[in-house]
């Protein structure tokens, strides 16, 4: 059966994956070798659970100890060998209901026939002060989206992975100054984006430091920051950029189109799909498992089998083992 999504246009594709984890990398294997037009959508190399993980020793196959970074760009690289294609973009809505679905991302929008989502579970439920109440007003989460509004002002940027540090190097071509608060004492982003961000000109590094309140009335005024090492300080900014992380499905790009549990992962069934048809979920959004590396992999494997079946006309999707 031929595919009709297969010549019609750089943006339009047989599967969007969004998140590029070990779920997301192995369903992009797997819908890539079936010969479909795949995309994946993803925040960054650390930006997910395995890549900021220091060491990996029981991986099968791959002996011990590996980075999780080094272990993730692996998968990424087999599957872009086969053909899927990697951009790294942040996913801020989507429309699944319609043929096609779309999925709009900080540089643009992209259409799909299926959508596999795999974006983990490193969402946050707590809040600074400050945050919500100036979401829009100086708060954001998206330097590609509203980088250009802060020309010539100091903004603020709080976190540690690659998608932290992208970002701050976004907002550096516009913002006369970028305080990069770091949680952690070290960057948990890849070398190569750590070292630029070190090195830029426009950019002060806090390590080990993290934000007590957003101030400010109609607008950001300043952030309240506290280093480990005591002494609370005032930083004035016209913005605060945010990529901190917590331990809860991410889901919020979903608006509520899919029914979750009362703990936020999302509901599939014995397809790993989920309410709507052409929709799969796959690895620690679905909090079904020990969060074990092989176990999300062997997920994005049975979402991308499924995703293959559904668009090859068959809706009412068979385990194998029904057969």
């Amino acid at each position: 059966m031929e595919l009709s999504f297969l010549s019609t246009g750089a943006e339009r594709y047989d599967v969007i994956i969004i998140g590029g984890g070990p779920a997301g990398a192995t369903a992009a294997l797997y819908t890539a070798r079936a010969r479909l037009q795949t995309l994946v959508l993803d925040k960054g190399l650390t930006a997910g659970a395995l890549g900021l993980t220091a060491q990996i020793a029981n991986y099968p196959g791959v002996p011990g100890p590996i980075r999780g970074d080094e272990l993730v760009g692996r998968m990424r690289d087999q599957a872009a060998s086969f053909g899927a294609e990697f951009v790294t973009d942040k996913v801020l809505r989507v429309e699944l209901q319609g043929k096609p679905k779309q999925v709009w991302g900080g540089q643009g929008v992209y259409q799909g026939q299926a959508v596999i989502i795999a974006t983990g579970a490193l969402g946050r439920t707590q809040r600074v002060p400050g945050e919500e109440r100036l979401l829009g007003r100086g708060v954001s989460y998206c330097a590609t989206c509203d980088g250009a509004f802060f020309r010539g002002r100091e903004v603020a940027v709080a976190g540690n992975n690659d998608e932290a540090v992208e970002e701050a190097l976004t907002l550096a071509r516009f913002a006369s100054r970028i305080h990069f608060l770091n949680p952690t004492p070290d960057l948990r982003a890849t070398a190569k984006l750590a070292g630029e961000l070190a090195d830029h000109a426009h950019v002060t590094l806090y390590p080990a430091t993290r934000i007590r309140e957003i101030v400010g009335e109609e607008r950001v005024e300043a952030v309240q920051v506290i280093p480990q090492q005591g002494g609370e300080r005032t930083i004035p900014v016209g913005g605060v950029f945010i990529y901190l992380q917590g331990n809860v499905p991410i889901t919020d790009f979903l608006e509520g189109q899919l029914p979750t549990s009362p703990d936020g992962c999302l509901l599939v069934d014995e397809n790993l799909q989920t309410a709507i048809p052409g929709v799969f979920a796959a690895g620690d959004v679905l909090c079904k498992h020990l969060k074990q590396t092989v176990i999300a992999a062997a997920e994005g494997a049975r979402a991308a089998t499924a995703a293959d079946r559904y668009l090859h006309g068959r809706e009412q999707l068979r385990p194998d083992w029904s057969r």
